[in-house]
């Protein structure tokens, strides 16, 4: 009798191993999509997430959301368009300026280049 083919049949039902190779992309997007679920609520960010992780995921939805690339942007607009998100707009500014997600020159901000 052969020992090994109980084995075989557990193997083939058995869950991946940690080994297992997944895809990075569709486990970041799903990564993603939780973060934006747990923060935003009816168009408006809940809170600015603590962790920089969540807290990037934030930011490049609401630079999306919220600008273009193909144009400059006064001080007063950009807050403006973030206060619609959120109350603390300095606070996603100066986040966003730091996160290289918007670039300021003399007041106006611009969409920095996209990755």
């Amino acid at each position: 009798m052969d020992v090994h083919a109980g084995s075989a049949a557990t193997d083939a039902t058995a869950k991946p191993s940690a080994d297992a190779t997944t895809d990075p992309v569709s486990d970041e997007a799903r990564y993603q999509a939780r973060v934006l679920r747990a923060f935003i609520k009816d168009a408006r960010l809940t809170s600015i997430p603590a962790r920089h992780r969540k807290r990037l995921v934030i930011l490049h939805y609401l630079r999306d959301q919220c600008f273009t690339a193909d144009r400059p942007y006064p001080e007063a607009e950009v807050n403006q368009r973030l206060a619609l998100w959120h109350r603390d707009v300095a606070a996603l500014r100066r986040s966003m300026i730091e996160a290289g997600l918007l670039t300021r020159e003399a007041g106006i901000y611009r969409v920095a280049e996209r990755e």
